[in-house]
């Protein structure tokens, strides 16, 4: 190069850095503290991927609210010489023909994933979700593109390069300033929103992405600003900009204030801004020194207080909807951390040892196949315990946090465990006429789990108990309550988390099964739409008109990795969240 070219280039280089530091020192959303080794090393990821580096801040400044509620500052613990055991199954190298039918299983998932992305892009661009039959789409949290979002670590993962790079231009723009809704779901807000910008940050390191999620984290850190450091469910869109307190709500499902800990201790962990893990740890804390005092011990009831600070009055548990991503998080917790915060061991072994014990049932079927359930429970105060043998695609979640613990806390038995809920989960889809599995259903518990002989008089007794009984039910069943399929991601991602534990090509092969079925149940016109009864042939003309934003993140997500080399997204280096999204662990 001419070194007169190459001095005017050492010199716009220079502009531009000085350019940069000023830009993100007096940005309305700069961090705040000592990091700029970290924005100079953004900026010039940014030069490097040809991303823009300036950022759209949001009309409302978040961090500029000063949260009322004082706590003792907590910095994120860490032990950088701890190691938990490895996760991930020694895969030996695989064949050629493996490898084909392999790659030709996931380009079919990616093709799926890439006509939705374009429906999506064509009909709903920057709006929360698409109506996949009719081409409109619905803003329900917040109007900020919940589905571009939740979406970006997918296109990063799946190699469509380009269409995250235009994901991501969009991205500078979203203003968390201001709201379609006057109040703010702060789960949703989290699991999806928050969610998906660090996953993507993390496997990106595109520094758009970071900027918002720090202008994101600081909305969703005023919903403990209330008067006992509690969150809010809603939170209070206006109000929360006054800097006023915040009400918290007299009751909630347990699984909203139990499911905000793996993305604020990412945004700490990244950050290295203690404010965010501070907030969820006085939650946590709450569960932990309670979580034996409940009517079902190691366990929580189904509906807390956050008002009262109340997590054991109730009679009602359920490891399924309401509850299901408290327990998931006790052991993903364990994993970002390394081990380095002790509760997360504590909660998790009570919360495994007592839903295997009060929870977990093998149902009665007539090929007497030795697979487990996740039902209900009713406990009262006297400590009587009665099974509801209900459960629910959201429950299918279990068989994943099942191996997942017992992979990381050292405890075979329940891997195996996780093995069986798993295939529990594989029936329920196999055996529907559609080959996808149901929202919602019943069986008969058989009493001893190694003694399950089926009795066709004792179905036919116990399936006459229930008004909701269909003649064309498989045997076995005694209820499908809700017949629907709503793009749930539950089922395959624990087929998908027991093949990279054990390494067995059964999962896999099942995985291929079940995205044949769904692909085949849930195709519309311009993307993939609910079905509405899986019980009965499919017809899907017949399908909702709706497609979740969690189809993109985590159902064609789970589905594309189950057939992916393992390396991609190894689990001995990432931590999924609830809703799929890879947080990197700290090395």
């Amino acid at each position: 190069m001419h070194r007169t070219a190459r001095s005017n280039r050492i010199r716009l280089v220079a502009i531009g850095l000085g350019l940069a530091i000023l830009y993100f020192t007096f940005s309305p959303w700069s961090f705040g503290y000592d990091s700029e080794s970290v924005r100079l090393t953004q900026f010039m990821n940014s030069k490097e991927t040809g991303t823009p580096a300036v950022v759209k801040p949001s009309s409302f400044n978040w961090s500029s609210v000063a949260s009322q509620h004082v706590s003792e500052t907590l910095i994120v613990p860490w032990n950088k010489h701890a190691r938990l055991p490895r996760v991930q199954y020694v895969f030996d190298k695989e064949s050629n023909e493996e490898a084909q039918s392999r790659e030709y299983r996931r380009t079919q998932v990616r093709n799926v994933f890439q006509r939705d992305w374009q429906a999506y892009r064509k009909f709903a661009w920057m709006k929360d979700a698409l109506m996949p039959m009719t081409g409109s789409y619905r803003d329900q949290f917040s109007g900020w593109a919940a589905t571009l979002v939740d979406s970006l670590d997918t296109l990063w993962i799946m190699g469509l390069k380009a269409e995250f790079d235009e994901a991501v231009a969009a991205v500078a723009g979203i203003d968390f300033g201001n709201s379609t809704s006057t109040t703010v779901n702060t789960f949703e807000t989290n699991i999806r929103y928050l969610g998906g910008l660090l996953s993507a940050y993390d496997l990106s390191k595109r520094p758009i992405l970071l900027a918002k999620a720090i202008e994101l984290g600081d909305l969703l850190h005023l919903a403990f600003n209330t008067e006992n450091g509690m969150p809010v469910d809603f939170i209070d869109f206006q109000r929360a900009k006054t800097g006023e307190k915040l009400l918290v709500e007299p009751t909630v499902v347990s699984a909203s204030p139990g499911t905000l800990s793996l993305e604020m201790t990412r945004l700490s962990q990244i950050t290295g801004n203690p404010k965010y893990y501070t907030a969820v740890s006085g939650v946590m804390s709450l569960f932990y020194r309670n979580q034996n005092r409940t009517n079902i011990p190691g366990l929580w009831p189904t509906y807390v207080s956050m008002s009262r600070k109340d997590v054991t009055t109730g009679s009602q548990f359920t490891l399924a909807g309401s509850a299901d991503s408290l327990y998931e998080y006790l052991p993903k917790m364990h994993g970002l951390l390394q081990g380095a915060e002790p509760m997360y061991d504590t909660m998790s072994r009570g919360f495994l040892d007592a839903a295997n014990e009060h929870m977990l049932f093998r149902p009665m079927l007539p090929g007497e196949d030795d697979i487990l359930i996740s039902g209900n429970a009713n406990a009262n105060d006297d400590g009587k315990t009665s099974l509801d043998p209900e459960s629910e695609h959201l429950a299918c979640y279990l068989g994943g946090a099942y191996a997942l613990g017992g992979k990381i806390l050292q405890r075979p038995d329940d891997i195996e465990t996780g093995a069986k809920l798993t295939k529990g989960c594989m029936y329920a889809y196999k055996s529907m006429a559609s080959g996808v599995g149901p929202e919602r259903w019943n069986m008969v518990a058989c009493e001893s789990r190694t003694n399950c002989k089926w009795n066709e008089e004792t179905w036919v007794k116990e399936r006459q108990k229930r008004p909701e009984w269909k003649e064309h039910l498989p045997r076995g069943f005694t209820t499908v309550k809700d017949p629907r399929y709503i793009l749930r991601p539950e089922a395959i991602e624990s087929v998908f988390i027991l093949y990279r534990i054990t390494g067995r090509r059964q999962y896999q092969d099942a995985a291929w099964d079940m995205f044949q079925a769904v692909r085949n149940a849930t195709h519309t016109q311009y993307a993939s739409g609910s079905v509405p009864d899986v019980t009965i042939p499919i017809d899907t003309s017949k399908n909702e008109d709706y497609m979740e934003s969690f189809w993109l993140a985590e159902t064609l997500k789970y589905f594309y990795l189950a057939f992916s080399p393992p390396d991609l997204i190894s689990l001995d280096d990432y931590v999924l969240n609830t809703e799929a999204h890879p947080f990197l662990i700290p090395r």
